[in-house]
């Protein structure tokens, strides 16, 4: 199957502007959008989905630890029934704004420090998977494409919960399959960079990581950011590359 295509929208926030969420939207799959607790506003959401209905791209909920100030980078010491609670609140409440423009919420996909955590703690990705497992409907989780994708595939379906596995375009892989920290040099691919990757991926299945190894990853979608007019335009080239 193709790779699809997603991005991170609808985090401005009053009169704070984040994104080109307009001009995203034609060239992508599938619209994560930020619930108000890391970015986004009421308005915002509204408006970020009127966009993914009027281009036909499928809704997610990107769901935060409620930390509006530090952009929901910074990890927090929560416990598995917060956890729970604080995604199925943000789940919900784009699940009844999509509902109302007669969208219907696809998945979820969890941002920044929640992401990582969910990636690196057990626990935290239990606590994820049985909000979603628990939701009134199906809904599937979005997690990154590690070699650890059977464990979690299994975690899953214990919970009777779907996942979308994903990929990073525009990052450089270590070699445990993990992104390279940004902290390290070449952790940010160069555009040639970049779109050599996707096309290795999407035609491969593999990637090849820091030391030049070739590791195969189970990518469903592929993350891709559209916060500049670069970014923009390679999110151009990159739905070409993959349509052909």
């Amino acid at each position: 199957m193709a790779l699809l295509l997603n991005c991170d929208l609808g985090e401005s926030f009053g009169s704070w502007t984040m994104g080109m969420d307009a001009s995203v939207m034609p060239f992508i799959d599938q619209a994560n959008i930020a619930c108000g607790f890391h970015g986004g506003d009421p308005l915002v959401i509204s408006k970020t989905l009127t966009l993914a209905k009027a281009q036909g791209v499928r809704v997610g909920a990107h769901p935060s630890y409620p930390d509006l100030v530090g952009f929901g980078r910074r990890s927090m010491n929560c416990s598995a029934d917060e956890i729970k609670a604080l995604v199925t609140y943000q789940v919900a409440a784009l699940d009844g704004m999509a509902a109302s423009q007669g969208l219907e919420l696809n998945y979820a996909k969890p941002h920044g420090a929640l992401y990582n955590d969910m990636m690196a703690k057990s626990q935290v990705r239990h606590a994820i998977m049985d909000a979603m497992a628990a939701y009134h409907r199906p809904l599937r989780l979005m997690l990154q494409a590690t070699p650890q994708a059977e464990i979690h595939r299994v975690e899953a379906a214990d919970r009777g919960l779907e996942l979308y596995f994903e990929a990073f375009a525009d990052r450089c892989y270590d070699d445990d399959g993990g992104l390279l920290a940004r902290s390290k040099a070449g952790a940010v691919l160069s555009r040639e960079k970049m779109l050599a990757q996707v096309q290795q991926l999407n035609e491969q299945g593999t990637i090849t990581t820091v030391s030049g190894q070739t590791l195969t990853l189970q990518a469903d979608t592929l993350c891709v950011h559209g916060d500049n007019l670069e970014g923009v335009q390679a999110i151009e080239a990159i739905r070409a590359l993959i349509s052909v």
